[in-house]
């Protein structure tokens, strides 16, 4: 009886911390960003982990067409775990950062003699989650 008291207990435990992490994370997400999802994951890759200072540096010197809109979106995650929350930037660091193609954006090219060839234009979101290292030291 005891021992199914303590697990009961353990499992609250457990469940409250969980609310908690999702408390302290902080979301950014961009939607339907005109690029593949593939080429966005390329740079993803690179910062994934990394503290939110590192990254922007990193991003600066990369030289892929993938780093600016990524490099958006970890500045509004920053910005809103700045004015929402009240975080310190230093503290922050990427816990996850994941690409999920969107839309593909179909137009037709004209070509000779009256034809069209189609032309696909990939779109893609980008999520960003920050959280706030200070809070577990």
């Amino acid at each position: 009886m005891k021992n199914m008291l303590r697990n009961k207990n353990k499992e609250l435990e457990v469940r409250k911390r969980e609310k908690e992490d999702i408390k302290t994370e902080i979301y950014a997400l961009s939607q339907s960003i005109s690029m593949s999802a593939h080429k966005a994951r390329r740079v993803l890759d690179q910062i994934r982990g990394r503290s939110y200072q590192e990254t922007l540096m990193i991003l600066e010197l990369m030289p892929y067409r993938a780093c600016y809109p990524i490099f958006k979106v970890i500045y509004s995650a920053a910005a809103n775990a700045k004015h929402n929350m009240g975080l310190n930037e230093e503290y922050l660091v990427i816990i996850k950062a994941t690409v999920n193609e969107g839309t593909t954006v179909k137009k037709l090219k004209p070509r000779a003699r009256g034809r069209s060839y189609p032309i696909k234009r990939p779109t893609c979101h980008i999520t960003i989650v920050l959280k706030d290292i200070s809070l577990y030291e």
